[in-house]
């Protein structure tokens, strides 16, 4: 349990690829270094500098298979081949503990996450200015092969039309402003009555205060 009683969060971002989600995800982890991001397992080899235990919790198909059946994931999902799934118990530690987990995940991940923890979970979408814009953005990186960036546009319409499922959709037109829109997001949703109950609580009886102390006013 946090000192101040408060549960943690679970702040799902998804988008399709090149929405600007890992560019807003990161801004808002630079903002509050408290926001953890929530490391998945996947059973896909590290890429360029990624490190087990950092970027991914890197393990073989028989490994993730028996985790699977012991129930261990909170959420799993097979996306291009490879098996990804976030730990139930670092999860339920985290809220237990008041941190919050950032989540990067598509819309497989956030359902099974809502179904498990669904009075910690918040969803929200980062949707594109519009299709054109979004294939403009993969072919302008230059990374990906012509094949690549097609599946990853055929992947994208399938994936935007979940967007319903979601708390809050955000359009990435302009980054400023979605990121005030995100940020916006989780400030308010960490002071909703259900995570704030136990401070409450806490101060009905007599075991806190919302007074200042003379110190710190202004």
């Amino acid at each position: 349990m946090s000192s101040d009683g408060q549960r943690g969060l679970l702040l799902v971002i998804s988008s399709p690829s090149g929405a600007g989600k890992t560019t807003l995800c990161g801004r808002l982890r630079a903002e509050f270094p408290a926001l953890e991001f929530s490391i998945s397992y996947t059973t896909r080899s590290p890429r360029g500098s990624e490190r087990h235990g950092v970027d991914y919790y890197f393990v073989d198909t028989a490994r993730f298979a028996e985790m699977i059946a012991r129930d261990e994931f909170a959420e799993s999902a097979l996306v291009h081949g490879n098996s990804y799934g976030t730990s139930a118990a670092r999860v339920q530690a985290a809220i237990g503990d008041g941190r919050d987990l950032l989540f990067d995940v598509d819309f497989q991940g956030a359902r099974q996450l809502r179904a498990r923890f669904p009075e910690d979970v918040v969803l929200v979408y980062v949707l594109p200015p519009s299709l054109g814009e979004l294939e403009r953005r993969l072919r302008s990186r230059a990374t990906d092969a012509p094949e690549v960036i097609e599946r990853r546009l055929r992947v994208a319409r399938d994936e935007l039309e979940h967007y319903q499922e979601y708390d809050y959709v955000i359009v990435n037109d302009d980054l400023e402003r979605a990121y005030d829109a995100l940020r916006a997001v989780y400030v308010a949703e960490r002071q909703r009555c259900r995570r704030q109950r136990r401070a409450a609580e806490a101060v009905l009886s007599g075991q806190g205060s919302l007074l200042v102390p003379a110190e710190e006013a202004p």
